[in-house]
């Protein structure tokens, strides 16, 4: 629930590009809370692999048209609870102490954001505008939201049971610089040429990720096979 709701006062701010580009540096927030939480060590070139990414995000941030101080706090806050989600996800689905399915996790979290929701919609929505409102194009746009966001999150839980957080954040890079030049051509946000040079340093930062992630997998195996 917060994640959504510091990620759409992000987008109030700035444009969906650099929204984007922010959440980006999700890997780094998920290393640091998977080795707090999980206990997962991460080799040196994984680490070093991030640095891209953290480079291409500072300049991006520094190249900015729309840059705005509230929507890069709200942006990196929605990094810190998405990346806490999917580490305490991990351990729901896959940990030692509880084992829940993925349709399981999904029925009992979507049972406590309506048990959140409902209180807080008398003091955040704007109920009698909402009444008003007879554009059924609207309401369908609301309801396929909905549909949507339900079919992402439960997708994320049958993933997480497969693979580990850091990889999902990772993974989720990749798909945000496809929504970062879908949102350009779509919305015409205005982009400097640093601006997407920090775009292209974010995406070689990830393929360099997932080269260091694989050499690290086989040196373990050769160790292990030792």
């Amino acid at each position: 629930f917060i994640t959504v709701i510091l990620g759409l006062i992000a987008l109030d701010y700035v444009a969906v590009s650099f929204t984007e580009t922010i959440k980006s540096s999700a890997p780094l927030f998920t290393v640091f809370i998977s080795r707090c939480l999980l206990g997962e060590a991460t080799g040196l070139y994984v680490g070093l692999s991030l640095i891209p990414v953290m480079s291409g995000l500072a300049l991006c941030s520094a190249n900015e048209l729309s840059f705005d101080t509230r929507g890069f706090i709200a942006a990196m806050a929605t990094n810190l609870t998405e990346c806490l989600q999917n580490v305490y996800s991990k351990m729901l689905i896959s940990g030692d102490k509880f084992k829940y399915t993925p349709a399981e996790l999904q029925f009992y979290t979507s049972i406590a954001s309506v048990v959140i929701q409902i209180p807080l919609s008398f003091f955040l929505v704007d109920i009698s505008g909402v009444q008003k409102t007879t554009d059924a194009t609207l309401f369908s746009a609301f309801i396929l939201n909905g549909i949507f966001f339900h079919f992402q999150s439960i997708t994320a839980y049958v993933l997480m049971d497969y693979i580990s957080p850091v990889t999902h954040s990772v993974a989720n890079t990749a798909k945000r610089a496809f929504l970062i030049w879908l949102s350009v051509l779509l919305f015409g946000n205005p982009v400097t040429l640093l601006s997407g040079l920090g775009t292209c340093t974010v995406i070689v930062g990830v393929l360099l990720y997932n080269k260091a992630q694989e050499y690290d997998r086989l040196k373990m195996n050769k160790v292990a096979e030792l």
